[in-house]
């Protein structure tokens, strides 16, 4: 759509970048009133989500990169960390910032269950605006379809393909990520165990995504069993992961 927000001589700012950092500042404001509620160290829990991000950026790009790698990469190397252009993958950046947080929590610590049940709600309000920024940019774009509200991409700069109508995959996502927001914004209340909003919000996700999937027409890597894309083949497997780590959770909490 408008992969520039503003232009102004040599200042350029990319409309998905603007998005990430306004994902990124809500992400922070939301981790810390979670924190007060809980009677956590809203300063300790701030820095947390900041390093998180900054590993979720990077295990994004890399993960993106790898899947291109082929297509796009060995003639473009300065291009790989161009982020501020469009080009994350979300599974990545989860790998990234999981292992970040294990890091960080060792570190200082914090508990380790708590600490990631109360990041969580950030996690798809943070999403939510960054996939405003892919529609923007155009990556993650949808299949061609002849529905009435199928957008088209006109701008150059797109990363989509240009004067074909669409499914808006981008808006897909980012309804869906504000919905799963409001549902674990309440869901938290009727929590009886450490881990059990982070792992209900991976497995609601992960259910998500792989519908989602099925409306995307970018290129997704090789399939897995020549039937899964990456990314629902991810989803499966931590599904699984979410379902054994939430009773494995119950069953030493009582």
């Amino acid at each position: 759509m408008h992969p520039v927000l503003f232009e102004f001589k040599n200042i350029v700012i990319h409309t998905y970048g603007f998005f990430i950092a306004l994902g990124f500042l809500a992400a922070i404001f939301i981790s810390k009133r979670e924190a007060r509620l809980v009677g956590e160290d809203p300063e300790k829990i701030a820095d947390f989500i900041f390093w998180l991000l900054v590993a979720g950026i990077v295990g994004s790009r890399v993960f993106y990169v790898i899947i291109y790698w082929d297509n796009y990469y060995p003639g473009h190397l300065i291009d790989m960390v161009k982020i501020w252009e469009g080009g994350l993958v979300f599974y990545g950046g989860f790998l990234g910032a999981f292992i970040m947080s294990v890091v960080y929590i060792r570190t200082t610590k914090l508990k380790f269950w708590k600490s990631m049940d109360i990041i969580t709600p950030a996690i798809p309000f943070g999403h939510f605006l960054g996939r405003l920024g892919c529609f923007s940019a155009g990556c993650c774009h949808g299949r061609a379809c002849d529905l009435p509200w199928a957008v088209t991409f006109t701008n150059p700069e797109s990363l989509a393909p240009l004067h074909a109508p669409l499914h808006p995959t981008q808006l897909y996502s980012s309804a869906s990520n504000f919905l799963i927001f409001l549902f674990i914004f309440n869901y938290k209340r009727f929590k009886r165990f450490d881990g059990q909003v982070f792992w209900t919000y991976v497995i609601v996700y992960a259910l998500a995504r792989s519908i989602l999937e099925t409306f995307r027409g970018d290129f997704r890597g090789a399939e897995v069993l020549g039937i899964l894309s990456v990314s629902q083949a991810v989803a499966l497997v931590l599904s699984v992961a979410s379902l054994a780590m939430l009773t494995y959770l119950y069953r030493r909490k009582n």
